[in-house]
């Protein structure tokens, strides 16, 4: 996977992770994880996932007949 960022944004990533002492990478894994566990918690992003489950779910069943 490769990321690209706005210099501005990468230059503020960088400060960050030499304030942690931490790799970038390790700084942008902290994000992602908390990300996803922000999408977890959310009632409205899980309506989202699981309509979009459904939907998938009807492509797939069409696609096997």
């Amino acid at each position: 996977m490769s990321l690209r960022l706005p210099e501005d944004k990468a230059a503020e990533l960088a400060a960050i992770a030499r304030t942690k002492e931490m790799p970038i990478s390790e700084v942008v894994r902290e994000a992602i994880d908390k990300h996803i566990d922000e999408c977890r918690a959310n009632e409205d992003f899980q309506k989202l996932l699981k309509k979009r489950l459904e939907e998938d779910q009807e492509i797939l069943k069409r696609l096997a007949d």
